[in-house]
């Protein structure tokens, strides 16, 4: 399923979630499908955002978070601290187990959403250049999306591959 956000005042974005039923939903909001500039770059976003579910990165971020709240939580559990700080310790190995590998789910989502507008017939190097309008989120500790040149460079390396 493909959903626009209603909230009209929501920053430009598109993420991926399951439905109730456990059905794949990709959502964008107002803002993002206002400011793309032409059908490539809508189709690439869409494709990107489509290559999570078939990665399945939701089931990886979410079994990685857990991976993490175990193994901090019993760290804190052996180095003899209480309830509170064990619970802290959980929650913070569910944070940064889920974003352990962010930034490759990113580029992982980007070739592969490169070779599904592609063969839906759209150019994602036209549709990548989406990254140079954006905010560059630069190659934070713990970030969630790689910098925007690395991003378009795996677009570029997948149309090489594929031959487009």
């Amino acid at each position: 399923m493909i959903r626009i956000d209603p909230n009209k005042k929501a920053p430009s974005n598109a993420y991926q979630s399951l439905s109730k039923s456990g059905r794949p939903v990709i959502t964008m909001t107002q803002a993002l499908t206002r400011s793309v500039n032409n059908n490539d770059e809508l189709a690439f976003v869409m494709a990107h955002e489509a290559a999570h579910h078939i990665q399945g990165h939701l089931a990886r971020r979410a079994q990685n978070a857990a991976a993490g709240a175990v193994i901090l939580a019993g760290l804190a559990t052996i180095a003899g601290t209480g309830p509170n700080d064990i619970a802290a310790a959980q929650d913070l190995g569910a944070f940064v187990g889920g974003r352990s590998y962010s930034k490759n789910f990113e580029l992982e989502a980007d070739q592969l959403g490169t070779v599904i507008a592609h063969k839906a017939g759209y150019d994602p190097l036209k549709g990548a250049l989406y990254f140079a309008r954006v905010p560059d989120p630069g190659d934070r500790f713990l970030g969630t999306h790689p910098p925007n040149a690395q991003r378009y460079h795996a677009v570029q390396a997948t149309m090489t591959q594929i031959g487009g």
